[in-house]
């Protein structure tokens, strides 16, 4: 269950919850960059953020700190979605409109700053760890879906009286545990290059 290449295969059979998680994870992209009216709600959700940074730096070791702070954020909520997902998927929908929104608004506001400003945040700022970041979440939150749908059909037999669905919920969140393991390392190696390399390039 845990070798690669059955984790790879069960991320293949997950192909279309991966689409639809990135598309409504581009669908926000799109509403934070051209939507103002979100401004006042996309601040709230950064000015946490920001304070947390300004701790972060004022601390004795703030890589260590920085490295460990974006893992854990990552993680936790990565790993809460892929099974919080079993309220019918809505948690996963919003947990990536709002990702997509804070995205899009941050790389519209640095447009309208210059294309020097939007290439320091893309390329430096958001590629080197963005990537694997983004590509974690996706994954977390397509299994949050494919939850949901598994939670809806499982109503359904309710009604139906069909037999098989606790085996097969079982089956799937046996499936769950080795992709839970791929998440936490890719969010490790997003983490360590946010709070090193990212700095780094940024600072240059």
């Amino acid at each position: 269950m845990f070798a690669p290449r059955e984790v790879f295969r069960h991320l293949q059979s997950m192909r279309h919850y991966i689409a639809f998680s990135t598309i409504f994870l581009l669908a926000g992209i799109v509403v934070g960059a051209t939507n103002p009216a979100l401004e006042a709600f996309i601040n709230s959700q950064m000015s946490g953020l920001r304070q947390i940074a300004q701790n972060i730096n004022e601390s004795s070791n703030p890589t260590l700190y920085l490295m460990l702070f974006i893992f854990f954020n990552n993680a936790i909520k990565a790993i809460l979605v892929m099974y919080i997902g079993s309220l019918f998927g809505i948690v996963p929908i919003v947990f990536l409109a709002i990702n997509g929104m804070m995205l899009g608004y941050l790389i519209n506001k640095m447009a309208e700053q210059g294309s020097a400003e939007l290439f320091t945040i893309v390329v430096k700022g958001l590629l080197p760890h963005g990537i694997i970041e983004l590509a974690a979440i996706v994954i977390a939150c397509a299994y949050g879906l494919r939850f949901g749908r598994m939670m809806l059909k499982g109503l359904g037999t309710l009604f139906t009286r069909r037999s098989g669905w606790g085996q097969e919920l079982e089956q799937y969140v046996l499936r769950t545990l080795p992709v839970m393991v791929l998440i936490v390392i890719m969010l490790i190696i997003a983490a360590v290059i946010e709070s090193t390399v990212t700095v780094w390039l940024l600072g240059k």
